[in-house]
């Protein structure tokens, strides 16, 4: 399947600002998406859309950290770039512990606008080949009979056959089987590539 080319997707109730920095951004190659506000934006926004999001942090009804919040919430994790005409020291903490990659005062230089946005698009597939390759550890993990999940784990704390043998109270062989076939269903052929493969899901739950 074809990857989908980033799009930027502008949140401002202002018009003037929405429509210029859309302009300005299609005129250097990006396509753009305009919202004129959080919730037209969440009708618009598919999850396997690519891209980020210039958010306007003071909005009626629903505000950028609002939104910024939802998203989060939801495990949206498209980055925010926020743009604001004024701001105040608890605004920006907040926005930035909620993982915005920038936040830029009104007016503010375009190509500084540029770098964010290529910072975040760049931000955006790496989370994205991450998020594909849990599932993918997910899946395969989700093959494993019981006994193999029970296999797996004394495996992964460095135990041998013997030992996984007499813990579970099967023969040896019947250790080999399972393990042979837990190994085969994760595409690994070593222990260690098995244990990092677990890890590295466990730590990204």
């Amino acid at each position: 399947m074809a990857t989908r080319e980033p799009m930027v997707f502008i949140v401002d109730d202002e018009a003037a600002v929405r429509n210029s920095l859309g302009l300005s951004l299609q005129s250097v190659g990006y396509r753009v998406k305009i919202c004129e506000s959080a919730e037209v934006f969440l009708k618009v926004y598919e999850p396997n859309q690519p891209g980020c999001i210039i958010l306007d942090v003071h909005m009626p009804e629903s505000t950028g950290l609002d939104l910024q919040a939802y998203l989060a919430s939801e495990q949206i994790l498209i980055p925010v770039i926020f743009i604001t005409g004024q701001a105040d020291v608890p605004t920006v903490v907040r926005a930035v512990k909620q993982g915005a990659v920038d936040f830029l005062l009104k007016p503010f230089d375009f190509e500084t606008l540029l770098r964010s946005i290529q910072e975040a698009i760049e931000l955006d597939q790496i989370r994205r080949t991450e998020r594909v390759q849990r599932d993918t550890i997910e899946k395969r993990l989700a093959s494993l009979t019981p006994r193999e999940r029970d296999v797996l784990d004394k495996v992964i704390e460095g135990k041998l056959n013997k030992v996984i043998a007499a813990e579970l109270g099967v023969s040896i062989r019947t250790v080999e089987i399972h393990r042979a076939r837990l190994m085969a269903k994760m595409k690994v052929r070593r222990p260690t590539e098995l244990a990092r493969l677990v890890l590295k899901l466990r730590r990204s739950s």
